[in-house]
């Protein structure tokens, strides 16, 4: 059983050294520990830093080119290196990497496929009462679209087996974690939370430049990811509510017709009309949109059963 930490960095020269001292160097039911920086373009010296400390891989990105797509080259160097098991820590020492023998408890007992630490952020004194409440906000509204029990949304302190690691497929340029849990149910993923404790603030989050900006671009994530794999769902809600309201001013129209002569009210049959014709258009949007979806889900098994094959190929040469 081989376990590969990845964590990807930007100008933590500061913080590394003590996220690689607190790695566990033996782990139970783990043969091997393997750490992977994925250096993320820093001016620093990240990198040197990561090497004088102890990680055994470092890679490096050609510049900066943000979390999400750090995440997705370190997942894809994991399986690379012939991970059975992926952990994702921060290199910013918000995680106590101490804690990664409880993080990885239910995939070595096969529990789940996915698990994410929850940072119980009612509890972190330096999160405002307004980023609490963006955050109790944030995962019931991830939770319900889900279908999945998260209960740390935007926690990056994860594990994944190289199964669910293959199955996930990172378009997001700006985050991962929302992404990742919108696709599990669907990708027929498990997914636990094991509760953690977290490190004192070393620095403001670089992700995060406001509150406002964050929320637009999680909004924007939800929608897309929401949509790429609900497209069906998402157009026969909007296209029935159109048609709902165009009814609703046709049969005003009628009321008023047969009981007035219609006088002064043909604006509702023009308007209800309207509403009807666009509300049967967004619904056979929907369903090209399913039609297309489903072949996009074609194209990601085979894609998925092309990183099964490398990754058992490198596994086997590995050994």
């Amino acid at each position: 059983m081989k376990l590969i930490i990845q964590i990807p960095c930007f100008n933590e020269e500061e913080t590394l050294p003590g996220v690689l001292a607190g790695v566990p160097n033996s782990i139970s039911g783990v043969d091997e520990v393997v750490v992977l920086v994925i250096d993320d373009g820093s001016t620093d010296r990240t990198s040197e830093v990561a090497r004088e400390h102890g990680a055994h891989h470092v890679v490096r990105n050609t510049g900066n080119l943000g979390l999400a797509f750090s995440f997705r080259r370190g997942l894809e160097e994991s399986l690379t290196l012939g991970a059975d098991i992926v952990v994702n820590l921060d290199g910013d020492h918000q995680y106590k990497p101490e804690e990664i023998p409880e993080l990885i408890e239910p995939l070595l007992s096969g529990k789940a496929d996915i698990v994410i630490g929850n940072r119980q952020t009612d509890t972190i004194e330096e999160f405002s009462p307004l980023k609490r409440y963006l955050q109790r906000v944030g995962t019931k509204v991830v939770r319900w679209l889900s279908k999945v029990e998260v209960d740390d949304v935007t926690s990056g302190f994860r594990a994944f087996t190289s199964d669910a690691a293959i199955k996930l497929t990172v378009l997001s340029n700006y985050t991962y974690t929302l992404e990742t849990i919108l696709q599990a149910r669907s990708k027929g993923l498990i997914v636990e939370n094991v509760k953690i404790s977290t490190n004192p603030k070393t620095r403001e989050s670089r992700l995060m430049s406001s509150i406002g900006t964050y929320i637009t671009f999680s909004i924007a994530t939800i929608i897309r990811v929401f949509m790429m794999y609900n497209p069906l769902k998402v157009f026969l809600y909007l296209g029935g509510s159109c048609i709902l309201l165009g009814s609703a001013l046709f049969v005003r129209f009628l009321y008023f017709y047969f009981t007035v002569g219609g006088q002064g009210k043909v604006q509702s049959l023009v308007i209800g009309a309207t509403f009807l014709i666009l509300g049967g258009l967004i619904a056979l949007v929907g369903m090209l949109a399913d039609i297309i979806q489903f072949n996009r889900r074609l194209q990601e098994e085979t894609l998925i059963l092309l990183k099964k094959e490398r990754a058992d190929r490198l596994r086997v040469s590995n050994h």
